[in-house]
């Protein structure tokens, strides 16, 4: 009886111990599951960031910003920089004469959040080598075409890059870009042309100066006329106020006033041309 009792409990033993380990194994791969699912729910976007969130390859039109966020596990966060970019870009451009010059530019944009679902859907996250590169190259050769090589070597840069940037914004804006600014920084000219402008602008700055002398001059040459024409009035003035009689009385005055001096002198009486005495000796 104890035989048959023991080979009557033998499977039962073994069949509780593969459905232990069948249900360890489920419990395991379960956990596993649950923090592969848990993971792939966390989206993160770091600073200066935007994502763009996709469900087996459409884009959903959701727009994530920066920080963590907790999504669809079967939707793949695709993220762009929403930061301020540059763009230095360096060509040989036309001037309206038809001479080739040389020009280094620099380009600030950003990518405006709101249409980042548009851009990655239309144009992708390549965008800047698709749109954004060829659109600046364009802008800049129409701009320097309508403006001759001297004007843009010495005074028009400011008006050119305001031309680039307008150019810019009307073809960039619909397609999600913003424009911030637009930097010529550097024009390089074929050496003579480069030499005559130069030489023109020296001339010019030498012309100026000149022009300043010769109006210095005849400020000063004005003001001595006026000046000379101010003394001839008062001299006319004191001339016709003055008469013999006056003359004869103050030197009395000075014929006394000398005489009450205590210095040694000598007065002549019978001056016969003014009746005054003659005074010596002082």
């Amino acid at each position: 009886m104890s035989s048959d009792f023991g080979f009557a409990r033998t499977p039962r033993v073994v069949d509780v111990s593969r459905r232990s380990v069948l249900g360890g194994m489920g419990i395991f791969v379960g956990l596993i599951l649950a923090v592969v699912l848990l993971w792939a729910s966390v989206a993160y976007v770091p600073a200066g960031h935007v994502g763009v969130l996709t469900f087996f390859g459409k884009v959903t039109g959701e727009v994530l910003p920066e920080g963590t966020h907790f999504v669809n596990p079967f939707k793949i966060n695709n993220k762009l920089s929403v930061r301020t970019q540059e763009i230095k870009e360096q060509a040989s451009v036309p001037s309206n004469e038809g001479l080739i010059m040389t020009m280094d530019t620099s380009l600030l944009f950003r990518l405006d959040p709101s249409k980042a679902p548009d851009v990655y859907r239309t144009i992708g996250p390549r965008y800047i080598d698709v749109v954004v590169e060829p659109n600046l190259r364009s802008a800049v050769r129409e701009a320097t075409s309508s403006h001759t090589a001297n004007a843009l070597y010495s005074g028009e840069r400011e008006k050119v890059a305001a031309e680039i940037a307008s150019n810019l914004n009307r073809e960039l804006s619909k397609r999600g870009v913003i424009i911030e600014s637009i930097l010529l920084r550097d024009i390089q000219l074929p050496h003579a042309l480069k030499a005559s402008i130069e030489a023109k602008q020296q001339a010019e700055q030498e012309s100026l100066a000149m022009s300043f002398r010769l109006q210095k001059e005849k400020q000063e040459a004005e003001r001595k006329r006026i000046e000379a024409q101010g003394i001839r009035d008062f001299q006319q003035i004191v001339s016709q106020g003055i008469s013999p009689a006056l003359l004869e009385w103050k030197g009395i005055e000075a014929t006394e006033t000398l005489a009450k001096s205590p210095n040694t002198k000598v007065v002549v009486i019978g001056n016969q041309k003014n009746g005054l005495p003659l005074i010596l000796g002082q």
